[in-house]
């Protein structure tokens, strides 16, 4: 069962202390039963207010995270999250990400056409229509990515909204005759909106692994712009490091490989 986390309280420290103190006990720092230290200890470790330090632990008890017992003091309820989250390795990330649309479920939130923010058209190198798709992609019920995609209105007539809700978007182009040639991609860290955060099962506020790929086809058109956002704790990336050349040259570069869906 995926925890939930929209009690965030009012007031920045607040939530501050909340978020930190809720992803260690996520992270499983916490131990389920386990008691936290006292409010004049947290107060003092995060240089807040006792008032502050009882606004944060409402909330994580209200996300069903912290028992408050009288006598006793805060205990641990909620158990660190199972190891049932997604790894991709950087290097090999492209075709982990088509397999992952595979293995894992999506539930569709929008969907329409739209004229391209500026960013989106610069990227596809065009400012004609777009379909924009918003869904989330789950691992069981667990929610673990908010994917925003922009496709050109003339590949995206090819396929329908049910088709977005049950079939990958890669495998969507190719079946619309789309050659991938190859992608630019980014990736770095942000905070989570009101919106995303509902749909992700998050804090407002909580931080996300934002990923931007760009994908362009054989006569470098753009056919995908994808905006993902990720839940760190249910989605990580790893890296293989090689040392390589001689003496004073030597240097880590990554190990790479080219899985079997890369070729298709």
């Amino acid at each position: 069962m995926a925890q939930t986390a929209r009690q965030s309280p009012e007031g920045g420290k607040a939530q501050r202390v909340y978020l930190l103190l809720r992803d260690e006990i996520l992270r499983g720092e916490h131990a389920r039963g386990a008691a936290l230290p006292g409010e004049l200890r947290l107060a003092e470790m995060h240089g807040v207010s006792r008032v502050t330090i009882r606004r944060a632990l409402d909330a994580l008890a209200a996300d069903g995270l912290i028992e408050r017992r009288a006598g006793v003091g805060t205990i641990v309820a909620g158990a660190a999250l199972p190891q049932t989250g997604i790894a991709a390795d950087f290097a090999t990330l492209m075709p982990q990400l088509v397999r992952m649309g595979r293995t894992t479920t999506a539930r569709l939130l929008s969907y329409g056409y739209v004229t391209p923010p500026p960013a989106v058209a610069e990227a596809l190198r065009s400012d004609a229509r777009v379909q924009r798709a918003v869904r989330v992609r789950l691992i069981g019920e667990a929610p673990f990515s908010h994917l925003t995609t922009h496709v050109p209105e003339a590949i995206a007539q090819n396929f329908s909204e049910a088709d977005l809700a049950t079939t990958p978007l890669f495998r969507l182009l190719e079946r619309s005759g789309v050659e991938v040639d190859h992608a630019d991609q980014s990736i770095s860290a942000t905070l989570a909106t009101p919106e995303v955060a509902e749909a992700l099962d998050l804090a407002p506020g909580s931080a996300l692994i934002a990923l931007t790929r760009v994908v362009y086809d054989a006569a470098g058109r753009g056919v995908e712009h994808l905006s993902a956002l990720y839940r760190p704790d249910r989605f990580r990336l790893e890296m293989t490091l090689n040392r390589i050349g001689r003496d004073g040259a030597r240097q880590w570069a990554p190990t790479l490989a080219i899985a079997p869906e890369a070729a298709r």
